[in-house]
């Protein structure tokens, strides 16, 4: 076979190929975003929670973990001290999900 005859049949499923693969990367990769942010693997800015200092609230870290009612205390580097009924807890800021202000 000559040489234009494999470039004609060849080039344009390489092209497609190609393409396909590079959009089914960037599904992929938006995907996982997507299932971090739900699962909250994301990092929460400890900039937020500081306008809560002072206030009651509900801090939730997902539907296995612990769930605390209590006051802000204090929020340093990746840690809240949180005022309950029993004394201080710390919280890890990178596993909590939701924070509801009571």
């Amino acid at each position: 076979m000559y040489t234009s005859t494999w470039v004609a049949i060849y080039l344009p499923l390489f092209a497609t190929f190609f393409l396909i693969l590079s959009q089914q990367n960037r599904l992929k990769n938006l995907a996982m975003f997507k299932n971090m942010k739900r699962k909250g693997l994301i990092n929460m800015t400890n900039e937020v929670i500081n306008k809560y200092i002072g206030k009651n609230c509900k801090i939730s870290t997902g539907s296995f973990g612990t769930t605390v009612k209590g006051k802000i205390i204090e929020v340093k580097e990746n840690w809240i001290e949180v005022q309950t009924k029993n004394g201080n807890e710390l919280i890890n800021a990178d596993y909590i999900q939701s924070v509801k202000i009571m």
